[in-house]
């Protein structure tokens, strides 16, 4: 994991490889943005220098040039803040800084040490230019035979210059920002691993090894654990695999902690579409349908480390959707935990399944609230597309402060219904519901479907309340990388739990 530090010193006695600098655009050329670091006479050249060789402050744009004398770093580097901010009191929203950042680290692999002059004169500013950069700091090499020959190491050494320093809470949000950077690149890990390598007892073996040395227990339910316990959702989708399933169970309980959430994440560690089988073209990319279930165990470990004070219980039921003699067949009907029984029209609409389950059994508990994340349904990206996540819940509130906790965290997530009248389109002549419905509107659906399961609340006054946040666009990048986003894994919506829960625990 990159290192982080901060550092009031002065530019001119900072070792480092790199030293980056913002840049934004303006109707009269390039803006130097270097959060008032650089030496006077040094920032004068430079500014003069941007347009010359090719600089415009545009977002994602990164320019790396030699150092002068008058710094101790052996190169500058550029980094784009988009438009330019004017006006004596405006600044840079965090989200611009962190993109920033994270471009630079990101663009800057086999570079040991960076350090970063960006506005950062906010406990704020500080904790968002070091995340951004953190997260840009990455890279996947596990199946690499030859890593040394074909992949450049990301940067290993991060200096944020910030006059705060020696601050209290600038030096806490920095300690935050690592460690959700830790947890999002255990995210983009598991998603990238090939899927071969990762089948269900692969992923809790994962998930058992990650939470040593943690505050957590952890619990597994093999295949024998879900028959006897009646998981038929979960069960049901794993009969096309040779690799039975299982279902992971992560519990933060600190002493003194109010209250309770409970977060689900769909842990399909590949996904053909079992009967139903997919399109072979892009089928590669469902190794990423356990991404909601790294994300919250991920999520539970990174609470767990920041020591909030609420309890959080991360369920991650996981299966290979595959297809075989032993599959599940289109209008199969199976019982899930609790009893009810689903008619399976689409071998294909199996997170809903196993997500059934999860949810039945954590109401069980009577949480406080429960989130469920999941790379649900194509539709999905249809609706928002590859950038924004959606949220329904059955209860306003916990949907403004999920979307809230989204805003502030500088996650890109949407405020979806759930319409009553679609329930209806799943109703089955055998079963007491069908695992699909109305095809206009299938995210909708999807997100009805799970309301379904959604149990009482202990004082029996009304359901729990629950949120469900689809993730099927923006959990994997499939495009260029921008920003800190990477190509492949993106970890997407870990910043927006962690951010909710620790306002969930304070309210």
């Amino acid at each position: 994991m990159t290192s982080l530090s901060l550092s009031d010193k002065d530019v001119k006695s900072i070792k480092t490889d790199t030293l980056v600098v913002g840049v934004a655009s303006s109707a009269d050329g390039p803006v130097l943005v270097d959060g008032g670091v650089l030496p006077r006479a040094l920032r004068t050249s430079l500014s003069g220098a941007l347009a010359g060789i090719g600089v415009t402050g545009a977002t994602d744009q990164v320019v790396r040039i030699p150092a002068g004398k008058d710094v101790a770093a052996i190169a500058i580097a550029f980094t784009g803040l988009g438009k330019a901010v004017t006006g004596r009191t405006s600044t840079y929203d965090l989200e611009t800084l962190r993109r920033a950042a994270g471009a630079a680290t990101r663009a800057l692999p086999g570079t040991t040490s960076v350090a970063f002059a960006l506005p950062a004169k906010t406990a704020d500013a500080v904790a968002a230019v070091s995340e951004g950069a953190l997260l840009g700091a990455y890279s996947f090499t596990r199946h690499r035979a030859r890593t040394a020959d074909d992949v450049k190491a990301p940067v290993s050494d991060v200096t944020v210059l910030t006059p705060l320093a020696a601050d209290k809470a600038a030096n806490a949000a920095a300690s935050r920002a690592q460690e959700i950077a830790k947890a999002v690149h255990l995210v983009r890990d598991l998603v990238n691993t090939a899927p071969g390598d990762l089948p269900p007892a692969a992923f809790a073996d994962e998930v058992v090894a990650a939470a040593k040395a943690h505050p957590v227990k952890v619990e597994v339910l093999d295949e024998k654990a879900l028959a006897k316990g009646g998981y038929g959702g979960i069960l049901g989708v794993g009969l096309g695999s040779s690799r039975p399933p299982r279902l992971v169970k992560i519990t933060y309980a600190p002493r003194g902690a109010k209250k309770h959430l409970a977060l689900i994440g769909k842990g399909i560690t590949f996904d053909t579409g079992g009967i139903s089988l997919k399109p072979p073209a892009g089928m590669e990319t469902m190794k990423s349908d356990m991404a909601g279930g790294a994300t919250v165990a991920a999520a539970v470990l990174a609470l767990a480390r920041l020591r909030t004070k609420v309890k959080v219980t991360a369920w991650v039921p996981l299966a290979e959707n595959m297809p075989s003699g032993t599959a599940q067949r289109p209008s199969d009907v199976l019982t899930t935990y609790g009893g009810r029984t689903v008619e399976v029209l689409n071998t294909d609409a199996e997170g809903r399944l196993v997500l059934a389950d999860a949810i039945v059994a954590a109401g069980e508990e009577y949480p406080d609230a429960i989130i469920d994340v999941a790379t649900l349904t194509g539709h999905q990206v249809v609706a928002l597309g590859h950038r924004y996540a959606a949220i329904m819940a059955n209860d306003d509130d916990l949907r403004g402060r999920i979307h809230a906790a989204a805003e502030r965290s500088g996650e890109t997530m949407w405020p979806m219904p759930l319409p009553a009248e679609l329930r209806s389109s799943m109703d089955s002549q055998v079963a007491d519901i069908a695992n699909m419905g109305e095809r206009m509107g299938g995210m909708l659906v999807a997100g009805i479907f799970l309301k379904e399961f959604v149990g009482d609340r202990a004082d029996g006054e009304g359901k729990i309340a629950w949120a469900h946040v689809d993730i099927a666009g923006p959990s994997y990048c499939e495009t260029k990388p921008w920003g800190y986003t990477p190509k492949g894994g993106t970890g997407h919506s870990l910043r927006t739990l962690v951010e909710f829960t620790e306002e969930f625990a304070s309210s």
